[in-house]
């Protein structure tokens, strides 16, 4: 990560040392959400080599067991378990699996997501993307944690990172479902960390502003942002510190500012939306069928 790049995000946001990092994962069973690529790879990979037995959750097989075996390579214990967050029926197979398998789970890193920068103009036609959308951004999630969280209850510890972004903090235009999907995971989590909380279960959210992963390239593929590698950095110091939440300082003071000012920033939004007009037009693609401006991690 570049450091004028991190001095912007703040101390926060600075990598952890390796031993501080094996200290809290080495012999752990960490499943990660959306380890076939982006973050969720890179997490992966990070968390093995500080000596994690790490779970490898996604929908696409042949592209976990190639990151498997490129982490066994390395000397690092990993597993995969398919699965779409999206079907529920599946999410219960695969927590009754990981817990027939592993007998328990201490960390997850729910970092599986779906992107979609549409306009509510051409949200209409095509709303089974949002039904997908909240699927794979809460509902998912929810199911998988409500399964997983009893047993890390009755253990007495664990952890949960959610991978969010600072659009839950500060909405624009044509984000529309994307944020409120991710912000319900968040309001969701935010309710449960208390419950959880005595149980000795902690609950982190990391607030990321743009992460180059091929989730973000179709829009923001020349925007600055923090690469796949530094992301997983963060996710790190999260596992170390257990801090609730870890949000850019610039971002937190958004918030006061926005609810003092939110027809300001309405009007310029409104003039950004104007101008991006012609992008609601573009053509619009999913991971799996290669197109563009929708994607899941």
């Amino acid at each position: 990560m570049p450091f004028a790049f991190r001095a912007l995000l703040g101390p926060g946001w600075w990598p952890v040392r390796t031993a501080q990092l094996e200290r809290a994962v080495a012999g752990r069973v960490v499943l990660v959400t959306g380890a076939s690529s982006g973050i969720g790879a890179a997490t992966a990979r990070l968390l093995a080599g500080a000596g994690a037995n790490v779970l490898l959750v996604a929908r696409r097989v042949d592209v976990l067991d190639q990151l498997q075996a490129e982490i066994r390579s390395e000397g690092g214990t990993v597993h995969v378990h398919p699965c779409d967050l999206a079907d529920l029926d599946v999410v219960d197979r695969l927590v009754a699996d990981v817990l027939d398998q592993h007998g328990r789970v201490d960390v997850v890193i729910s970092n599986a997501g779906k992107s979609i920068r549409r306009s509510l103009a051409g949200t209409g036609s095509r709303f089974s993307d949002v039904t997908r959308s909240n699927d794979v951004n809460f509902l998912g999630p929810v199911r998988l944690l409500s399964q997983l969280l009893p047993s890390m209850r009755a253990a007495g510890s664990g952890h949960v990172v959610n991978v969010s972004s600072v659009s839950v903090d500060v909405p624009g235009a044509n984000w529309a479902v994307y944020t409120a999907t991710k912000s319900a995971f968040e309001a969701w989590l935010r309710c449960v960390a208390p419950e959880v909380r005595v149980d000795g279960i902690a609950t982190s959210s990391i607030h990321f502003p743009l992460v180059h992963t091929p989730m973000s390239a179709p829009t923001y593929a020349r925007a600055p942002g923090l690469s796949a590698a530094s992301a997983a950095a963060v996710v790190a110091r999260a596992l170390v510190t257990r801090r609730r939440l870890v949000c850019p300082w610039w971002v937190r003071l958004a918030g006061p500012v926005l609810a003092v000012a939110q027809g300001p920033f309405d009007r310029v939004s409104a003039l950004v939306a104007r101008r991006s007009a012609p992008a609601r037009s573009w053509p619009v693609q999913h991971e799996d069928a290669g197109r563009a401006s929708e994607h899941l991690r």
